[in-house]
């Protein structure tokens, strides 16, 4: 195991600590897909921003986490890059 695992393993075994990274992981799974996207397709910041008519800014806040997006507003996103949105609830 890498260090990474070892310490995700021994932080994730701390129940509070476990809660919230399930609590987070659905955001960050969207992030993280978003951003491969961005990347696949050549584009910056600025050019997804621009084809939506918002601030390089805005995408850079989306991309990091810090808020809570519509869903139209990942819609968009998704769209300049050529995907659609699909959202699914799993039992």
């Amino acid at each position: 195991m890498s260090k990474w695992e070892n310490l995700e393993k021994e932080l994730l075994s701390d129940k509070a600590t476990k809660k919230e990274f399930d609590r987070l992981a659905p955001r960050y799974a969207v992030i993280s897909e978003l951003i491969a996207a961005r990347i696949k397709n050549k584009m910056t910041q600025k050019d997804v921003a621009k084809r939506i008519g918002t601030k390089q800014s805005a995408i850079a806040r989306l991309e990091s986490g810090n808020v809570n997006p519509s869903l139209e507003f990942l819609q968009k996103v998704a769209h300049v890059m050529g995907y659609k949105l699909t959202v699914r609830l799993q039992k």
